[in-house]
């Protein structure tokens, strides 16, 4: 019984030392950094001069049919966990127990020969893996038609786009029967739909018993996609556990609470006819103050400070929601909700309330738009504003809504009829 629900994974007391090198592109990280100056200061526990410390007493199981996201700001040390998994990188000290081939998906540029064709590199990758030809060849139809490349698949891969390496690379770790998938941040690379078919063919793999661990940087990707979170500070392993309550975690630290007053009047990505209508959003919470993360069902407000200057006084406004890859999930607009709108005499703030938040948890963007009746966009601004929401319990039952039963929690209720008819 014990070895039926031992992990197969397993990592103890994980460090990974580098020695910081100064060249005319800034500062880095030498992966040469000599064997004993790591064992030194391994056992010291001490930093030594011209060093960096990637990973420190990094030590997690997983079990199989886990997916398990590792979450954290750029430079904890997500990217180099996955290589010492990959075995890239040795680390400097500690030990890895993985049971099982590992198929990885990192960085554009990992894993293939830039001189072979997509062909070769898929026999390639399944041989590394120790699969035989005939294992490879029954296999190959399938990742040829994922990777949506049958039209150059004779070409070197040096040839390919950014989009379609990462097609065939993540077709190749994914089919080629890995017991361990590792991803990192590289689908961002590939369109939305490519996203979506990786993201189910991650499910699939978990539901067959195999381990994944995927890194991203997409709140929203990692609510839906992982029951469990690692965050990563600083090389070491802040917190692992629940999921929402991991990001919930890391979008607390590393997202103040001013961001969720932003100006609008100088935002990068506002689009405009002329002088700024639009010049703040804030959004508030059930007690009236700025946040940027809301329980799923509870109430929000969202104030927008507005000037129209010389311009149009009679103005209609709205905000969009939207889901991190920008689909435009529901409308709030004056047009079309107030009855009676008044004209603005000048500097004014107008608020957009709505009783219950209907968005499952998730990470969601906020556009913004000003019109008149001369000009449907007389000031907008696209992902203004960013917007968490979390799991709550919303029907009271003890069972909170995920991400995975869709983009929005409806109220509804359900009763038992005595007869058919």
């Amino acid at each position: 019984m014990e070895a039926a629900t031992a992990p197969w994974r397993r990592l103890r007391d994980l460090s990974r030392w580098g020695a910081v090198q100064l060249n005319g592109h800034g500062e880095g990280v030498n992966p040469s950094f000599p064997a004993a100056h790591a064992a030194l200061a391994a056992a010291t526990d001490t930093v030594l001069p011209d060093t960096i410390c990637a990973l420190q007493d990094v030590s997690f199981d997983v079990q199989p049919g886990e997916v398990v996201g590792i979450i954290g700001r750029n430079g904890a040390g997500k990217s180099t966990l996955l290589k010492i998994l990959s075995r890239i990188t040795e680390p400097s000290s500690g030990r890895v127990e993985l049971h099982g081939r590992v198929g990885s998906l990192l960085e554009v540029g990992t894993g293939f020969h830039q001189e072979l064709s997509g062909r070769e590199n898929i026999f390639l990758n399944g041989a590394i893996l120790g699969m035989s030809r005939r294992e490879i060849q029954r296999r190959f139809d399938e990742i040829v038609a994922f990777a949506e490349i049958d039209r150059l698949l004779d070409t070197p891969v040096k040839r390919y786009s950014s989009g379609m390496y990462v097609r065939l690379a993540f077709a190749v770790a994914a089919h080629l029967n890995p017991e361990i998938l590792l991803v990192d941040e590289v689908l961002a690379v590939g369109d939305i739909a490519f996203q979506k078919k990786c993201l189910g063919k991650m499910n699939e793999a978990s539901r067959s018993g195999r381990t994944v661990l995927f890194v991203s940087h997409n709140m929203a990707t990692v609510s839906n996609l992982c029951e469990r979170v690692m965050v990563l500070k600083q090389g070491r392993i802040e917190f692992a556990g629940d999921a929402q309550e991991g990001i919930g975690l890391y979008v607390r630290e590393n997202v103040n609470s001013p961001s969720a007053v932003v100006d609008l009047s100088s935002h990068p990505n506002r689009r405009s006819h002329g002088k700024p209508i639009l010049q703040q959003i804030v959004v508030r919470d059930r007690d009236g103050h700025p946040t940027e993360q809301i329980p799923c069902g509870d109430p929000l407000e969202i104030e927008l400070l507005v000037d129209p200057g010389q311009g149009p006084k009679f103005l209609h406004f709205s905000i969009q929601f939207e889901d991190a890859v920008g689909t435009i999930l529901f409308t709030a607009s004056t047009q079309l909700s107030a009855r009676e709108w008044p004209v603005l005499g000048g500097r004014s703030v107008v608020k957009c309330s709505l009783d219950r938040v209907p968005l499952a948890p998730g990470e969601y963007c906020l556009s913004v738009h000003a019109s008149s009746s001369q000009s449907p966009r007389l000031d907008w601004v696209p992902h203004a504003v960013r917007l968490f929401v979390h799991e709550a319990d919303v029907y009271g039952t003890g069972r909170r809504p995920t991400g995975r039963q869709g983009y929005f929690v409806v109220l509804s209720r359900w009763t038992r009829l005595d007869r058919y008819s």
